[in-house]
């Protein structure tokens, strides 16, 4: 019987063994999917021993995206790219790392807001980690016409001027001056844990957003952010950060349990009412 897990400090609010044990009981797959909380400076023993805790992959989230990097014995071009890696198997005795967020992000954006094109757009991401490194990759692949990072550490924000083209810049503007850079945005990103529960609001008026703007939102809990919810009541369309963590765990599925699962309108309510029970987010 194949294991995976998913490994982060803290972990005990990851919903990914609700939906990966959920495909393996729909495709009739003898395998598990549990959560594993690993401290930072256990990271790099972890992921070498990943057979020795009986697991043939896991998925990586805050705050070992960046770091696994190092970790691991074979990294994809695209993780490479990114600098970030969310998705780990082992082949043939030997670590392998890739990340799927940002096909995890486009897919979740195609399916809140169809009619969106992102070539050509204008896009504003706040945050400057592992998942919008991810999330910056794949807008730059889709050519985006220009991409603005906002960082409270204005360092981190600048690393990501080197995943720009020379069709779609990558800047970077200081978080005091946010605000200036919203008018000329078509889609704005928070990828930080602003606006999380138990975490700091995220404090952004969206009144200089154009009326065609879409928002979206990678924290999932609560399922509707206090900025979607802004975002929703003056009629932007939105999209929460349920999808995107849905669509990106099939990479990881596929390559530990050998199926290609579908992320289904049932998956998203089983685990939309796991976080929400009373349906008030």
């Amino acid at each position: 019987m194949k294991r995976a897990a998913v490994i982060g400090w803290p972990i005990s609010h990851s919903r990914s063994p609700l939906i990966h044990n959920y495909w393996l009981r729909h495709h009739g797959i003898a395998g598990s999917y549990e959560r594993r909380p690993v401290e930072p400076q256990a990271l790099g023993h972890f992921l070498r021993h990943l057979a020795d805790e009986g697991l043939t992959g896991c998925n990586i989230t805050i705050p070992h995206k960046e770091e696994a990097l190092h970790h691991l014995d074979h990294v994809d071009a695209l993780a490479r790219r990114l600098g970030a890696v969310n998705t780990v198997w082992l082949q043939d005795g030997k670590s392998h790392g890739t990340s799927s967020d940002g096909h995890g992000f486009m897919a979740s954006l195609a399916a809140s807001a169809p009619n969106f094109s992102v070539s050509g757009s204008h896009v504003l991401v706040l945050g400057a980690g592992g998942a919008a490194r991810a999330i910056v990759g794949a807008l730059v692949d889709e050519e985006a016409a220009t991409i603005t990072i906002a960082n409270r550490t204005l360092g981190r924000a600048e690393a990501l001027r080197a995943l720009g083209s020379r069709t779609t810049p990558v800047c970077v503007v200081d978080w005091p001056d946010l605000p200036a850079a919203l008018p000329a945005c078509d889609l704005l990103v928070n990828t930080t844990a602003l606006g999380m529960a138990g975490q700091a609001a995220l404090e952004l008026d969206l009144a200089p957003l154009k009326p065609s703007a879409v928002v979206a939102d990678i924290v999932y809990t609560p399922l509707e952010t206090p900025l979607l919810q802004q975002a929703k009541a003056r009629g932007h369309r939105v999209v929460p950060g349920l999808g995107m963590l849905l669509h990106q765990a099939a990479t990881g599925f596929e390559l530990w349990f050998g199926r290609r699962p579908e992320v289904t309108q049932e998956l998203y309510d089983l685990v939309a009412r796991d976080i929400d029970p009373d349906g008030r987010s």
